[in-house]
């Protein structure tokens, strides 16, 4: 995506650079320590460590990153993998596979930056990128509801699919979500919404 002019509140979103790198992993070990409590494990945040490999090279994923002078203060990332069980129960796995599906992670805003919209601005770049990449046929994510905030917000724009808390045992405590798939671009470049897999 082109880089816009920063508005009055003086944020840019844009697609992260390899001179992004740094500052949004920044954003990410933060978020990873202070928020998620889990600091880092490699089996779930190889990705940050690697970012240009997870996410600038390849074509069918992204990640971009918002900016405020020259600080990075968030960030937002599509990747062409689904689910994966285990951890995950089997039947989300198989209701998102890795390849057709657009997963949205690493949504994340630093404490001071909250309240502009900006998880919502990201949301709205990475459903428009995975409607161009082409060959996606659902966009999912998730979340830990641990994290203040993060519950209500996505339940204000998607639809829950599965809530591991409501399983025996609790499963892993998160919250797995299906946004709807904005359809390719119409004519004069309108864009229209596509019935979302919900079942």
């Amino acid at each position: 995506m082109p880089e816009a002019p920063a508005g009055a509140d003086g944020y840019v979103l844009r697609t992260a650079t390899a001179q992004d790198v740094g500052g949004a992993r920044a954003v990410m070990l933060d978020t990873v320590y202070h928020d998620l409590r889990s600091g880092y494990v490699p089996r779930w945040h190889a990705d940050i460590i690697d970012l240009e490999g997870a996410y600038l090279r390849p074509e069918r994923c992204t990640l971009l990153v918002v900016v405020r002078g020259d600080e990075v203060v968030a960030t937002g990332a599509v990747r062409d993998r689904g689910p994966q069980a285990p951890p995950n129960p089997q039947w989300v796995a198989d209701r998102f596979p890795s390849g057709s599906t657009a997963q949205l992670c690493r949504i994340y805003v630093r404490p001071d930056h909250r309240r502009h919209g900006l998880a919502r601005r990201l949301v709205r770049e990475l459903e428009g990128f995975a409607a161009r990449a082409g060959g996606y046929t659902s966009l999912y994510l998730h979340t830990d509801p641990a994290v203040p905030g993060a519950e209500p917000f996505w339940r204000s724009l998607a639809q829950e699919v599965c809530d591991e808390r409501t399983l025996p045992g609790g499963g892993q405590g998160i919250i797995h979500f299906e946004l709807p798939m904005p359809a390719p671009q119409g004519p004069a470049g309108t864009v229209r919404m596509a019935t979302p897999n919900i079942r």
